[in-house]
């Protein structure tokens, strides 16, 4: 076997990874910057990257298919070289540094915390968005009902950023008009919006997970 078939042989045997009921890793490994300039989008810490990603779907992500339905996956883990060169060439990623226990799963932040980042887009959402439902109903929805630590809405069809993190921090940003904060820590009460906001929304669904994961 040469190197490139080993390689791709070890690229399957983690995508085979369950993270979760509806997730394994593979469906988080897809990399446009990675494909175009050839690059191996694979962990060097496995072991890391498997422990942040299953909390990333079993606490955020499986939620949120149980209760609204599929969740497409735009971005999900990023490794430090494909992360490095997105961010060098201006294609949508922050610098490693700020990825650290974001897109890049298999390394902790300054503070030592795991993490993970995955950036999704919800159909249910999009297929309401004509309708007068807006990024800030989900955000407040999320906010409400899981542990996240981290969000940012994009323009296109709703997508957002959605961070599980050791030590939550939740904060709430935005691109998609209005742009800027929505929430954070040292923001008051009253600045937390009106829950009437997703009155129409489901109610949380519990996410039931197989034995073993």
């Amino acid at each position: 076997m040469n190197e490139k078939q080993k390689q791709v042989r070890d690229l399957e045997e983690i995508g085979r990874i369950r993270l979760s009921n509806n997730f394994f890793f593979r469906d988080f490994l897809h990399s446009e910057i990675a494909t175009v300039f050839g690059l191996i989008n694979v962990p060097d810490d496995v072991g890391q990257a498997v422990e942040a990603g299953k909390r990333l779907c079993e606490e955020l992500l499986e939620p949120l298919h149980a209760t609204f339905g599929k969740v497409c996956i735009r971005s999900g883990y990023r490794s430090r070289e494909v992360n490095a060169l997105g961010h060098r060439m201006r294609l949508g990623c922050a610098s490693n540094s700020f990825n650290y226990a974001g897109h890049i799963w298999d390394a902790r932040d300054t503070n030592g915390r795991m993490g993970a980042t995955a950036t999704i887009v919800i159909p249910w959402l999009v297929d309401r968005l004509n309708d007068g439902v807006n990024w800030q109903a989900m955000a407040w929805w999320v906010h409400d009902h899981l542990p996240y630590s981290y969000m940012c809405f994009y323009p296109k069809l709703a997508a957002f950023n959605l961070q599980w993190r050791e030590e939550p921090e939740r904060r709430i940003l935005s691109w998609a008009h209005p742009k800027g904060v929505l929430t954070a820590p040292d923001m008051p009460d009253e600045n937390n919006g009106p829950r009437s906001i997703y009155r129409d929304f489901p109610p949380l669904k519990s996410s039931q997970h197989p034995s073993g994961i």
